[in-house]
């Protein structure tokens, strides 16, 4: 679990004038990029098929996968997923179940609602492009929690089984407490590397006599950091948001950027997806 640990004794800050330990889940909240079906609509040059001539077997496919996600059913999921299924993120059928599990253990009302976008056959295999909406229900705990999230990623399928996957864009956003600050995030999809690029998460609603706490979340995508989370410390800000400038590492691959924002009695954490390419 994530802490956010550094709480200021400001009176005007209900939410942290308490100095209780409010907990996150943020590398949990990221897991939500498992259960998506997505692949790019050109893939190796060859021209992808609209959804509506798509074979009843990917459709089918789709369909019981939200079916079994939607009732966090992790031991049905699985089951749609190859043996020796690979990622890109470094997950294999092992630890995606395990992931899953801890993640409905937290969020036990979350709905997926996927749509394909078009599909082609490669050989055996179906490579299909599709985008996952996921969502919470209302919630009735204290937190008030809700949670939204959209997610593209590249998939193979063969034998009825997910084989491989490349997640290519989420982002997911979370609110808790009775008023969390909306936010206006501004982060480009991709990179090059070695790129600086600018991060902004700015507070729409006028601030009035609120303080603002709050941290931006730069790391690499891998196995370990769903497993096992960092731990954060919001910092006060002293503009109504965050702006930062961050630098692509030198080498391709995938980096959450997050940004968690306290104002009043609510929060948010908006988190997106960065690819880095050469």
């Amino acid at each position: 679990m994530t802490k956010i640990s550094k709480l200021l004794p400001m009176t005007n800050i209900i939410a942290v004038s308490l100095k209780r330990q409010l907990r996150f889940s943020a590398n949990s909240w990221l897991l939500l990029s498992l259960l998506t079906l997505g692949l790019t609509s050109s893939l190796h040059g060859v021209q992808a098929a609209p959804p509506q001539n798509a074979p009843a077997e990917l459709s089918n496919l789709l369909t019981q996968i939200d079916t079994a996600a939607s009732k966090g059913n992790a031991k049905a999921v699985i089951q749609f997923y190859s043996p020796n299924f690979t990622s890109t993120d470094g997950l294999n059928r092992p630890n995606l179940e395990k992931a899953l599990v801890t993640l409905w253990k937290q969020y036990p009302q979350l709905r997926y609602t996927t749509k394909l976008q078009s599909w082609k056959s490669e050989g055996s295999a179906i490579i299909a492009e599709t985008v996952t909406n996921i969502s919470s229900a209302p919630s009735t705990n204290v937190n008030n929690l809700a949670l939204n999230a959209t997610i593209t990623s590249r998939q193979r399928i063969a034998n009825g089984k997910i084989v491989s996957q490349d997640i290519l864009a989420e982002r997911t956003t979370i609110t808790s407490g009775k008023q969390p600050p909306q936010l206006d995030v501004k982060l480009p999809q991709q990179v090059k590397v070695g790129q600086q690029y600018s991060f902004d998460a700015i507070v729409k609603e006028p601030l009035g006599d609120d303080f603002l706490l709050g941290t931006a979340i730069e790391e690499p995508v891998k196995v370990e950091k769903y497993l096992n989370p960092s731990p954060v410390d919001l910092q006060l800000l002293t503009s109504g948001g965050l702006f930062k400038v961050g630098r692509a590492p030198a080498t391709p691959g995938s980096q959450w950027v997050s940004a968690v924002i306290v104002r009043g009695e609510g929060m948010t954490m908006v988190t997106q997806r960065l690819k880095v390419v050469k």
